[in-house]
């Protein structure tokens, strides 16, 4: 298709990701519980985004956590442990409770414009829930510049693997999330999943739910990919979208109307 021709007065508009810290208040009433204790209670939290990270977290008043049950943790989690920071944090904090000792559960940034926030983990297994108002809420904080629509439609999605043809649908239903690329959710007696394996693989969002329906693909090496995914109970918001099968045109070829559909590395996210 073609493209406007970029000038000196015309640029295309990409996601902003900046090279620093940036934060924006919050008005919401952030709550986080476990083993039945509220650890976080706030009415003034922040959100605050890595240099370079479309997602963010909250950045919690150091008085509306409960700091008298945080200890100095003398390591950082290993590797793969965390979500976030994504950045080295200037101290970490363990959770000490009646019967227990929660490892790393907060941080503190590594710049001081932050030393009156702390940052709480959201990594599953760390604290038992997330509450924004009364709604639970699960993965990450929601950022308020996000928006996603799921719309039905009429368009031809073809789904392929080398030869395979993985799924053919008219009736797909499209998922537009700020900043990623567009997701065809498909009726699934329009995918072929005698081509598919089931996987163990389950997911969340904090926008659409809990993908617990995974299916991948046999490679040459004999090992599964997954490739595509499903909501059996998705949000109200999305709701269009229960128990349709979506498809990564990362790893597969998706086409629409006969043009391969654009993926993340083409949206530069």
């Amino acid at each position: 298709m073609p493209q406007p021709a970029e000038s000196d007065t015309l640029r295309r508009r990409h996601p902003a990701l900046p090279d620093h810290l940036t934060w924006e208040p919050s008005s919401r009433w952030v709550r986080a519980v476990v083993d039945g204790l509220t650890v976080v209670d706030t009415r003034a939290p922040i959100l605050v985004w890595e240099a370079g990270h479309k997602v963010p977290e909250y950045g919690i008043p150091r008085a509306d956590v409960r700091t008298d049950l945080l200890s100095p943790a003398d390591d950082a989690p290993a590797p793969g442990r965390s979500w976030r920071p994504v950045r080295p944090a200037r101290r970490w904090y363990h959770l000490r409770l009646p019967d227990r000792v929660v490892p790393h559960v907060a941080w503190s940034w590594d710049d001081d414009g932050l030393d009156g926030w702390l940052g709480v983990s959201w990594t599953p297994g760390v604290l038992d829930a997330w509450y924004e108002e009364d709604e639970r809420v699960i993965t990450h904080p929601r950022d308020p510049h996000n928006r996603v629509d799921a719309l039905p439609s009429s368009r031809h999605v073809v789904v392929r693997d080398g030869d395979r043809v993985l799924a053919d649908s008219r009736s797909p239903v499209a998922v537009y999330e700020t900043g990623l690329p567009t997701r065809w959710y498909l009726p699934r007696e329009d995918v072929r999943f005698d081509e598919l394996v089931a996987t163990d693989t389950v997911s969340e969002c904090p926008y659409k739910g809990h993908a617990t329906a995974y299916w991948g693909v046999r490679r040459a090496d004999g090992t599964v990919e997954d490739v595509a995914w499903s909501y059996p109970d998705p949000f109200p918001a999305v709701v269009a979208v229960r128990d349709r099968v979506a498809f990564w045109g990362e790893r597969v070829v998706v086409e629409v109307d006969g043009v391969r559909a654009s993926s993340a590395v083409d949206l530069r996210v």
